[in-house]
């Protein structure tokens, strides 16, 4: 069987540590909540390992490998009072470990199924401060924004526009933009009426729904 609590020790410490993970409260999150609750019981013993574990039954929805989550997280900046987005929740692991640094996290999840997995595991993580919604990802969630943080769990190959418009003055939008193995986690951040970007780390995750780029007209 097993050891969860020493994988997840371990994941803490050769995954996250290691990637320039400083953020002590980012180290403390990961380190408390249990990964292995938020995957499939045939794929618990996957849950640690350094890699994108699928959570539903055709393996397209993933949880982002630990070091990647754990340094968008980080990217972000989040603080005590900040109200999160959380795109593509999938179960719920992402949104668990926001609610531990913020003070409410949306999370979005438009797979009817997943969001229905998020609501009962969220929950029973005692994570109070996370609202599970179910919708399109790529519209995020307008009835509660403007807020101070989003995060995308996995890629974009577009700017995710209707996205950037929902963060508030001071707000970040953290994601990985492009496909393969070109992919770059970027940090987006709203001034007034300018939003910026700019690339923090080279990084692969899965492509979100709604998130691919038009395919090119061909004459």
């Amino acid at each position: 069987m097993t050891d969860f609590a020493r994988a997840r020790r371990m994941m803490v410490e050769g995954q996250i540590r290691t990637s320039d993970v400083t953020d002590l409260r980012v180290q403390a999150a990961f380190g408390e909540v249990p990964r292995e609750r938020f995957v499939p019981p045939d794929r618990q013993a996957l849950a640690y390992l350094d890699r994108d574990v699928p959570v539903d039954g055709a393996g397209a929805r993933r949880l982002l490998k630990p070091m990647v989550l754990a340094k968008l997280i980080q990217a972000a900046t989040v603080r005590e009072g900040d109200r999160v987005l959380d795109v593509g929740c999938a179960t719920g692991y992402s949104a668990v470990i926001l609610s531990r640094l913020a003070g409410a996290v949306i999370a979005l999840e438009e797979d009817a199924a997943l969001a229905d997995a998020a609501v009962g595991l969220t929950a029973a993580a005692g994570a109070d401060n996370v609202k599970v919604v179910n919708g399109p990802l790529v519209a995020g969630w307008p009835p509660s924004a403007p807020y101070d943080v989003i995060v995308l769990n996995g890629s974009a190959e577009i700017v995710p526009q209707a996205l950037l418009d929902q963060l508030a003055d001071g707000g970040r939008l953290v994601g990985v933009v492009g496909r393969g193995p070109i992919g770059q986690a970027t940090v987006y951040r709203r001034s007034g009426a300018h939003v910026g970007a700019h690339p923090e780390f080279d990084a692969v995750a899965p492509l979100l729904p709604g998130f691919a780029k038009p395919p090119a007209f061909v004459f």
